[in-house]
């Protein structure tokens, strides 16, 4: 087994257009930490590609451009080249700033061009501890993935820690509504706090963090995902996650063994699912609660819906990218969408895994992926998110109801476990 690894800085050095929330003014006012791009080539048998950026999420159709292109640089095809996002609210929207997007898509190719050269015989093992650094935010519902996911990766003689990938699972706006400095959120203090422990590189894997909301917040009021005595607002909080998850890491990783007789192998599956076009009477009645509750307009969405049924179209149809990465009996799954923890949670239960990691914020963001329980309850994460954001997800209404079944029945039943 061979890896090869290589990072840039893609932090913006003029002031840009943020994505995260919803306010009239998105303009950032400064840089806290960098925000950066991982790039973790592998080969035994086949070149496959991890890629780490601390964005919200490219579209789709962004995110393919970049992982065909290296695709083509490494030597691998795009079902190879997986990209994870850390969903950080305090980055940059790359819808907007299209000079900030072309600059570090060239940047990005480059480093992965810098990781294939620097590839190397390599020994990998990998474990989970617990951390407590998340809450659901749906009141109705306890479920929490707490895996901390480990992969760590050593010399072939096993004596030097090459590079260590976690795989987290905790929504990155740790900063609120109120904060307009550029940040990795919490992402960032973890890989500073693990650097200075291990020496060596940390990429950083965002999971299924739909619905999970981080235990500790930074900000001067108390939002809706911070309310209730399980959250605590702190100066420090962004310090407070690190903290978490290397105090429960630390006492295991010294006992984790790696071994060089591991595959790595990555692939991608696809499924296709639907969503309604609603009728212009259920359309004005997510409208005008969306205004009420949210104070979006949701005007141009209606007129799309509009649109929509004066073509004759009722329904949409979308063909949904599920991919895998593997190494080993370790394997990070991942959709493009905001996937809710029970993802994970069912997936990894089905299969009698804890290796195995549902994820979302795979290979782009589209919208929320909503559980049943969530899908009848309605709100931002169904409906409002979509009159703003339908424009970059090509589709109007969240996928149907039993979606989230279909596609948890279709990754544990499509995943290779004898490659």
């Amino acid at each position: 087994m061979k890896m090869g690894f290589a990072e840039t800085d893609i932090t913006p050095q003029t002031s840009v257009t943020m994505v995260g929330f919803n306010r009239t003014d998105n303009i950032s006012r400064g840089i806290l930490d960098s925000l950066m791009a991982q790039v973790s080539v592998w080969e035994n048998y086949e070149t496959s590609c991890l890629v780490t950026i601390d964005n919200i999420g490219f579209n789709k159709r962004e995110a393919n451009l970049l992982r065909e292109m290296i695709g083509t640089i490494i030597g691998t095809t795009k079902e190879k080249v997986m990209l994870s996002f850390s969903h950080t609210h305090a980055a940059v929207n790359t819808d907007v700033e299209k000079e900030y997007f072309y600059k570090i898509y060239k940047n990005i190719c480059s480093t992965a061009e810098k990781a294939k050269e620097s590839m190397g015989e390599v020994s990998v093992g990998w474990d989970n501890v617990e951390a407590d650094i998340g809450n659901n935010r749906r009141k109705f519902s306890d479920k929490i993935d707490r895996r901390v996911g480990i992969l760590k990766v050593c010399s072939s003689d096993k004596n030097d820690l090459k590079l260590i990938i976690l795989r987290l699972t905790a929504h990155c706006n740790v900063l609120k509504r109120d904060n307009y400095l550029i940040s990795a959120d919490y992402f960032g203090s973890v890989r500073k706090t693990f650097t200075e422990e291990y020496h060596c590189p940390i990429m950083i894997v965002q999971g299924s963090a739909g619905n999970i909301a981080p235990k500790y917040y930074s900000s001067s009021f108390t939002p809706i995902d911070g309310q209730g005595e399980e959250y605590t607002n702190c100066e420090n909080a962004l310090e407070k996650m690190a903290q978490e998850v290397s105090k429960k890491v630390k006492p295991i990783f010294h006992t984790i063994n790696v071994e060089s007789s591991a595959k790595v192998y990555t692939y991608s599956k696809y499924i296709p699912l639907q969503s309604k076009v609603p009728d212009i009477t259920e359309a004005t009645q997510i409208a005008d609660e969306a205004l009420k509750y949210c104070g979006i307009n949701g005007q141009k969405w209606i007129e799309k819906v509009k649109s929509l049924h004066n073509s004759g179209i009722s329904f949409q149809e979308e063909r949904l990218e599920i991919q895998y990465f593997c190494i080993g009996g370790w394997c990070l799954c991942g959709i493009p969408n905001e996937t809710m923890t029970e993802f994970a949670l069912e997936s990894a239960q089905l299969l009698e895994n804890p290796f195995f990691y549902f994820n979302g914020y795979t290979n782009g963001c589209s919208s929320y992926f909503p559980t049943k329980e969530e899908y009848d309850l309605g709100g931002y994460e169904v409906y409002w998110a979509m009159l703003i954001y339908f424009a970059y997800y090509g589709r109007v209404y969240p996928y149907n109801r039993e979606a989230i079944d279909t596609v948890i029945s279709f990754a544990v039943e499509n995943l290779i476990t004898n490659f």
